[in-house]
């Protein structure tokens, strides 16, 4: 059993790492040579990329970001995988339990390496990009129905943050929708809250009426240590 546990920690280990990497930031520091939580809105995700770069880099970055919690997702499953053929399971552990908690927690520590980086002293951006790579790898039609939800919602309003919160509210419901184990909607929930709390600041600029949509220009005084989007 402890060798076990220690390979669903290292699992859990690598997928914070993962989501750590600080995309945005290396991107725009090798391209511009400036610190991006020092221009814009301060954010490390793609949105502030976008506008600082211009939207090939902005992509770019957010789809390694979404990459990254695919690939966090794809750990998880790995070692289920390859544990039969290694004599890993101990007897008391059920695989059909053990895959579907396993799996959330890496989603889960993914998302917190991403707005907590320990490669930028625990700051870092609000992991909508890499909550969405999570939820594609656990259910690829769940992922498309909260991605349709964000583009439709961006397309009206214009407003990413808005979107990105939608979005976020949408993933329980299709969750459940779709079937999911409960260890999913769970983790679509409590993911979902996460990224929510995230944008406290760009929920009261919503409700000042000031928050800014795409193509406008924004200033680093809200968040500079904090990511807008992703």
């Amino acid at each position: 059993m402890a060798v076990w546990l220690s390979l669903c920690a290292f699992v859990l280990v690598v997928a914070y790492l993962l989501g750590s990497v600080p995309t945005g930031y290396i991107a725009v520091k090798q391209l511009k040579g400036i610190d991006i939580r020092e221009v814009g809105s301060g954010s490390t995700g793609a949105t502030n990329v976008l506008r600082t770069l211009g939207k090939g880099p902005g992509a770019v970055v957010l789809l390694i970001d979404c990459l990254k919690g695919v690939t966090a997702i794809a750990l998880a499953y790995q070692l289920f995988k390859l544990a039969p053929l290694y004599n890993f399971f101990p007897p008391t552990v059920d695989a059909n339990l053990w895959q579907p908690c396993l799996a959330t927690l890496a989603g889960l520590a993914a998302v917190l390496g991403h707005s907590k980086s320990i490669f930028l002293g625990f700051s870092g951006g609000k992991s909508v990009a890499t909550g969405l790579g999570t939820v594609l790898a656990i259910s690829w039609q769940v992922g498309l129905a909260s991605a349709g939800v964000f583009a439709v919602v961006v397309a009206i309003s214009r407003i990413v943050s808005l979107s990105s919160i939608t979005a976020a509210i949408a993933v329980t419901i299709f969750m459940i929708i779709f079937h999911q184990p409960l260890p999913c909607v769970l983790y679509a929930f409590f993911g979902g809250l996460y990224v929510i709390l995230r944008h406290r600041s760009n929920i009261e600029r919503l409700l000042a009426g000031t928050e800014p949509k795409i193509g406008q220009k924004v200033t680093a005084q809200a968040e500079p240590t904090d990511g807008q989007l992703t």
